[in-house]
């Protein structure tokens, strides 16, 4: 584990960028970043695509170290490079942005008012293989609908089984059991979330350490107990679909609660920006969510 890293993701207030659309979702990304379908005749051009948006992004003289924590990616564009180097070394040598890579394979049918994780067959040669270049943790995602106590704990313990081989390899886990913003009982959902997050984390050895991915609370500091909790490193945010003013102003309400958005960090980039445009509409998103995980 880099000791440099290490320290950045346990002390910086800043945010982790959500780059790490593949398969489905990445259709739906180029196409609010103004691309259309009809830009690309297969996956590996469509993929080839999105690595161009988000080159854009990265090399942007707005994204950097200062205000950004770490960046997830997929695995295509980890395999990718730029300016002449590899996408995670640029990151981190060229940006002092800290790369993770997100493992898990989508999500399994709902059951129990949950979605788990798909099984995720070659784990320990993808593990390995983002240690070679130099990735400082994982994400993976599962998805919660109901206030279903089973399901819930279903989740949970997929979640930190997984986690536990990859905090073996020497990289730290981002456990992701998103609530589905729209879930009829949000509220009891987050405190079965948390209850079974805490029962988990009880459970770790002193030297091992996780990161947690979650929906927003309802309930203002809600997740304090695992910010605080010792084997946590940082318990970052997802927006879940919340536009970005509405996900700065719940997160801002969150103290020590840092920012992992996506979707609302690229609201309102296009391709047909010009540069100035488009790094002044980064800039200015990046800054909004800098200063809401800054709280």
């Amino acid at each position: 584990m880099n000791a440099e890293q290490l320290e950045k993701i346990k002390t910086q207030s800043s945010f982790i960028a959500a780059l790490d659309q593949s398969g489905g979702s990445t259709p739906k990304a180029l196409a609010q970043y103004g691309v259309s379908a009809n830009a690309w005749s297969s996956d590996e051009e469509m993929f080839s695509v999105v690595h161009e948006m988000r080159t854009r992004i990265i090399t942007s003289p707005s994204f950097t170290g200062r205000r950004i924590l770490g960046a997830i990616l997929f695995e295509d564009t980890m395999n990718r490079s730029i300016e002449g180097r590899s996408t995670t070394d640029y990151l981190w040598e060229v940006k002092k942005v800290v790369p993770f890579l997100k493992v898990d394979q989508g999500l399994a049918k709902e059951q129990d008012g949950v979605q788990l994780m798909k099984p995720i067959p070659g784990l320990d040669t993808l593990l390995q293989k983002a240690k070679s270049k130099g990735v400082f943790g994982t994400k993976m995602r599962s998805v919660i609908s109901q206030a279903n106590q089973p399901g819930v704990a279903a989740i949970a313990k997929q979640q930190f089984e997984v986690g536990a081989g990859i905090i073996a390899t020497g990289l730290v886990p981002i456990i992701e059991p998103e609530i589905d913003i729209r879930c009829p009982q949000k509220a009891e959902a987050e405190a079965l979330l948390k209850t079974e997050l805490l029962s988990q984390l009880s459970r770790l050895k002193s030297d091992q350490f996780i990161m947690l991915k979650l929906t927003l609370p309802e309930k203002d500091n809600f997740y304090m107990d695992c910010i605080n909790h010792p084997n946590v490193l940082k318990v970052v945010a997802l927006s879940g679909g919340y536009s970005r003013d509405e996900a700065n102003a719940r997160l801002s309400r969150n103290h020590r609660m840092v920012a992992s958005f996506s979707r609302a960090l690229v609201e309102g980039l296009t391709k047909q920006q010009s540069d100035e445009e488009f790094n002044a509409m980064l800039d200015a998103s990046i800054e909004s969510i800098y200063q809401a995980s800054k709280t």
